[in-house]
């Protein structure tokens, strides 16, 4: 039976429990998830409410209110956008007349199970559906079967819960082990990198904001892009040609939301590194987002957990290509330092290439310097590690001008080559 989905909304007033976003917001995001996965929406209703009840989350009125609406709407599928504690969930389950239902953390550990194709992205959502089930078992343990198949059982999940709590620890740190050991290995691969020269920045930002599509741009990435969720779970790296024979590595990392669940962030620590990591992160954020100044408040809280909030960063609006003009010159004066850009038009992408080199420049060091024929392997060195700015033939050798690594430079100082430094 196809699955038919019934959104239920809530903010609580009080200030312990209340979040920023209007429920409306809420809810639209709501919908924007339950989308990504294919599942019609046949209603939805929203409610503002004091405090959540401990036995329902909603009041007993309100759950008579769903279960009347989802009836005559058909829907055989409740999507509460809040997280729900396991009797809060089978509670509602049977005030509502024994329909399914899941929070917004099983639904987006569902999306990502229907998302993670390589085995670091498997184990990750593994690990985060077994923490998020831990606290919910009861006794000697319950079955997943009993919520059916569908929404919120996708995945390694799937298999009945018929082990006890020992054996899904055992579990869960076996596969905490796996995370360390490719944590490890992201590790010799950034060594790796490091070695070689290649200058390191993350693409990060809320889900959807535009980071694959711009990645795209900038590269031959061809990563996976549209107008949907979190199509990116595993990060991607390419080599990026800026506008001065430069290369740098980018990468584009798994998008933020909004209250990102602590299982996620716990688990996707591993491909999170990566914007941890990066000398430079360039945060995107799509110009057009009427919550754009939410979701850019959301990112950093999720940086601020990671304490990568203190990297040097520069802000990347995207999509400026959905602007009036009179919205691009508001936003330039509100953010001087941004760079405005559309991966659809390549509008602005010269002038980011430009700004993702300045933000390099503290790695490099100006040099000035003459090579002869005996010495032709620094100039082989100075083009692959290096950036030429000027090249002149002269009888007795090669004269170059330009920046090098901090190490390299050491070592041209050392050869005793560099003639003039820091201009």
């Amino acid at each position: 039976m196809m699955e038919k989905a019934f959104l239920v909304s809530v903010r609580f007033r009080l200030n312990k429990y209340r979040d920023s976003w209007p429920v409306e917001e809420s809810a639209i995001e709501l919908s924007e998830l339950v989308r990504s996965i294919g599942v019609p929406i046949v209603g939805r209703i929203m409610f503002e409410k004091e405090s959540p009840m401990p036995g329902l989350l909603i009041g007993k009125g309100q759950a008579e209110q769903v279960r009347d609406q989802l009836k005559a709407a058909g829907a055989n599928l409740v999507v509460v956008g809040e997280d729900l504690s396991f009797s809060q969930q089978q509670n509602l389950e049977d005030a509502i007349g024994f329909i399914k239902v899941i929070d917004r953390t099983q639904l987006i550990l569902d999306i990502f199970a229907q998302r993670a194709h390589s085995r670091e992205g498997k184990v990750q959502v593994e690990l985060a559906q077994l923490e998020y089930l831990l606290p919910r078992l009861q006794g000697k343990g319950i079955m997943l079967s009993r919520l059916g198949g569908g929404v919120g059982t996708r995945g390694p999940g799937e298999q009945k819960l018929e082990m006890d709590r020992r054996r899904i620890r055992a579990k869960i740190d076996r596969l905490k082990g796996e995370l360390k050991e490719i944590s490890r290995e992201r590790q010799l691969i950034r060594k790796k990198r490091q070695e070689n020269h290649l200058p390191a920045a993350a693409l990060i930002g809320y889900t959807n904001a535009g980071k694959s599509s711009l990645l795209n741009a900038l590269t031959t990435a061809e990563a996976p892009a549209g107008d949907r969720l979190f199509m990116t779970l595993d990060p991607l790296t390419r080599r990026m040609e800026l506008n001065h024979h430069q290369s740098i590595l980018m990468t584009d990392t798994v998008g933020f939301i909004h209250r990102l669940p602590h299982h996620l962030v716990e688990s996707f620590k591993a491909t999170l590194e990566e914007a941890v990591a990066s000398p430079l992160l360039l945060h995107v954020l799509d110009a057009s987002d009427p919550l754009m100044e939410e979701k850019k408040e959301a990112t950093e809280d999720t940086l601020e957990q990671l304490g990568a909030l203190h990297k040097q960063t520069l802000l990347v609006f995207t999509k400026i290509d959905r602007l009036t003009t009179e919205q691009k010159i508001g936003l330039t004066y509100r953010y001087p330092e941004a760079v405005f850009v559309s991966a659809v038009s390549g509008e602005g992408l010269a002038a980011l290439k430009d700004r993702i080199w300045a933000g390099f420049t503290d790695l490099y060091r100006p040099v000035e310097f003459i090579v002869t024929g005996k010495q032709l392997a620094w100039l082989q060195r100075m083009y692959d590690e290096g950036w030429v700015t000027e090249r002149k033939d002269l009888p007795e050798g090669v004269r170059l001008q330009g920046y090098v690594p901090h190490k390299l430079f050491g070592q041209l100082q050392k050869e005793g080559l560099i003639s003039t430094l820091d201009k």
